[in-house]
């Protein structure tokens, strides 16, 4: 169908993928269902975006119409911030399980190295970053669960088959190494914010030497954020001079060289999009290749620019300051 790539479990990770945050749980069934009909096999989930029944309607429906059984799709979620304590990393994992109607996941990640105060699933779900909404002040609430109990939890669920393959997001390269120092089952992908304005040379040289799978989240950069005012309109890297050069050179859209750039760098990627024109163009990027020269171009493009960190939104949006990133 389309350029995969193999994890050390030996499972393909296909590398293009539709991710759903931000796309509203009402439409979300019919955008995964289109997806899959178009040749989509990579579906990037989790708790936090609230909207994984959704999905789930959009699998059983695609599964029902003969566009592809089961094992030929990838579904990955998320463990959220409230469920690291071993004891409710099973029931976070069957939660996912029950909504997106699977037995099993492809990828389950730990979302970000932030441990929280645990919100009861029935008290309120997805129980998002604040601890109590009611409060006079709503703030984060850390629990200071160690990463290496969770991850214990997490291997177990792998030897239960309820999970193929486990990882993490938004983790640095001193969090993996230590990760790597106890852990049982290795980590098989590590996912994290990439486009030409963060390019993360160092990382992503890490994790090919630790035989560590990578995909990049918000690949096209400032476009997820614009709408929630984490970005501004002009911080698109897609009105870069160069880049609209290597498009017009190729006959492709701004959108189809960025997204070539991060797969031809050997990483898999996850765009969100509910349009059906866009949801073809994001994933028709096979029939072309950037020169090493437009690799480079692209690359040099790099600005440390970050606009996914909870040490610069937490402050506003959750009265703490919580940064991961130095």
């Amino acid at each position: 169908m389309y350029e995969s790539i193999e994890l050390t479990s030996g499972d393909q990770l296909p590398s293009v993928g539709l991710g759903v945050w931000k796309i509203d749980p009402a439409n979300v069934g019919a955008v995964v269902s289109t997806a899959i009909e178009f040749g989509y096999r990579h579906l990037d989930c989790a708790c936090d975006y609230g909207n994984e029944e959704g999905v789930g309607d959009g699998i059983r429906d695609a599964l029902d119409s003969n566009f592809c059984k089961r094992e030929d799709l990838w579904v990955t979620s998320k463990l959220w911030n409230t469920y690291h304590n071993p004891e409710h990393v099973r029931p976070a994992l069957q939660k996912s399980l029950d909504d997106l109607g699977l037995e099993y996941l492809d990828l389950y990640l730990i979302h970000f190295p932030i441990s929280l105060m645990y919100v009861p699933i029935e008290e309120r779900y997805p129980p998002g970053w604040i601890f109590n909404p009611d409060a006079e002040k709503p703030k984060m609430e850390f629990s200071g669960v160690p990463i290496q109990q969770t991850w214990q939890a997490l291997e177990e669920l792998v030897d239960e088959g309820l999970i193929k393959n486990i990882g993490i997001c938004n983790f640095t390269t001193g969090l993996m190494s230590d990760l790597l120092s106890y852990a049982r089952i290795r980590p098989s992908v590590l996912q994290v914010e990439l486009h030409p304005y963060l390019a993360q040379e160092k990382l992503l040289r890490y994790c090919q030497q630790e035989e560590i799978a990578v995909t990049g989240f918000s690949p096209l950069g400032a476009l997820s954020y614009v709408p929630i005012g984490m970005a501004e309109k002009n911080e698109s890297v897609l009105e870069e001079e160069i880049v609209t050069e290597i498009a017009e050179r190729h006959d492709k859209t701004a959108a189809q060289v960025v997204l070539r750039w991060g797969v031809q760098r050997g990483t898999s990627i996850v765009a969100k999009t509910s349009n059906k024109d866009r949801l073809k163009e994001n994933l028709d990027l096979f029939d072309f290749e950037l020169t090493d020269e437009e690799m480079q171009a692209i690359t040099s493009l790099d600005q440390h620019k970050r606009f996914n960190d909870p040490g610069d939104f937490g402050p506003a949006a959750f009265n703490t300051f919580c940064p991961i990133y130095d």
